[in-house]
């Protein structure tokens, strides 16, 4: 029998709190009994590996009686490092979709992997979803040194040439970190309306936006007059809906590499591929609710420290920041925010024996 489920967790954070501190226990007995149903097997002949984990095989979700064929498009990037954070989001992201069959996941990655490969198409076997591979040569020599080491890898600027990557026919995508977990139907951020922008994102204009450029910028007498005529605001790269189509046209991957190579002579800020972006669309995005990116999770990019939840509706969670969920619950020393990742997690402990 296929599984399909819907409803959303897209609560006010009192009442958020409320459902973790009761229903945790009871989510997590929920999806196993569910799945025995499905007949899925969780127990799979398959050498173990030495260097990436092992997840169990999820459920199979279908789609509601009253979906169509329309697509719904996810880029994603595929890294060992965070792929136990990818198997969680795609989790989270069908289990939550009304038509979750209709979600296309493009994956990225710097070169292929078999084992990784094998993975995805074990743990989600129905899974419509295509692999390719990101030229980390394309980069490589425009990459400016962060303040975090993680920040630096090439497959972080890949989001900058999506609309080079992806096929002519997928004119919109939506991107998405691999640290996220969907709690809401992602078709519904799928339809949000762009207004003729580039992309959308939620815009969060009471950060102090000064903070992301260093001085070398702000006394520099040309540089910030790009911001002339915009109200700029910050928003986090780790979710956009963006117009693929649009971004071809406006040649919108150059004018990024335009301020990167801006960074590698005068090193006008401190973060990765996130001040560039803000550069080029700060000011000209649509912005959207904040409910689909709850981000912080993860706490500071230095000591990764934790955070609570923002006040309001969530939709998505997002752990940007040092602290990945994944980690701290395997030190046992996890954030409270971090329970709300557990129960999406796949991970097979090759201490814990599954039976058929």
């Amino acid at each position: 029998m296929a599984f399909r489920r819907f409803y959303s967790l897209s609560l006010p954070i009192g009442l958020l709190s409320l459902f973790l501190i009761i229903n945790l226990n009871l989510v997590t007995t929920f999806a196993t009994t569910t799945t025995a149903a499905t007949n899925v097997r969780l127990s799979f002949k398959r050498k173990s590996s030495k260097t990436l984990p092992i997840f169990r095989e999820a459920p199979a979700f279908r789609n509601g009686d009253e979906c169509t064929n329309d697509l719904v498009h996810v880029a994603m990037t595929l890294d060992s490092n965070y792929l136990r954070g990818t198997m969680a989001a795609v989790l989270s992201i069908l289990q939550h979709s009304f038509c979750p069959e209709n979600v296309f996941f493009h994956f990225l990655w710097s070169r292929y992997d078999e084992e990784i490969y094998t993975n995805i198409k074990t743990t989600f076997p129905y899974l419509k979803f295509r692999v390719y591979i990101f030229e980390s040569s394309k980069v490589r020599g425009k990459i400016s040194k962060s303040i975090r080491q993680a920040l630096d890898q090439p497959l972080n600027y890949a989001r900058v040439y999506l609309a080079d990557i992806l096929p002519m026919t997928v004119n919109r995508v939506i991107y998405l970190d691999s640290d996220i977990v969907m709690v809401d139907d992602i078709e519904k951020l799928w339809k949000v309306n762009l207004e003729n922008k580039v992309l959308a994102a939620p815009e969060y204009c009471q950060a102090n936006f000064t903070r992301y450029f260093t001085n070398n910028f702000w006394m520099d007498p040309e540089m910030p007059k790009t911001f002339k005529d915009r109200n700029p605001c910050y928003f986090n790269t780790g979710v956009m809906v963006i117009d693929v189509h649009r971004w071809r046209i406006g040649g919108y991957s150059y004018k990024v590499e335009e301020w990167m190579a801006v960074q590698k002579q005068r090193r006008i800020y401190h973060l990765g591929s996130l001040p560039p972006f803000l550069l080029v669309f700060a000011g000209h995005i649509k912005g959207i609710d904040h409910r689909w990116n709850q981000h912080g999770l993860g706490g500071d990019n230095v000591e990764g420290r934790c955070r609570s939840l923002h006040p309001g509706p969530i939709s998505l969670l997002h752990w940007s920041g040092k602290g990945k969920p994944w980690l701290r619950l395997d030190s046992r020393k996890p954030c409270v925010v971090d329970h709300l990742w557990a129960p999406y997690d796949l991970y097979r402990s090759s201490k814990h024996k599954l039976e058929e």
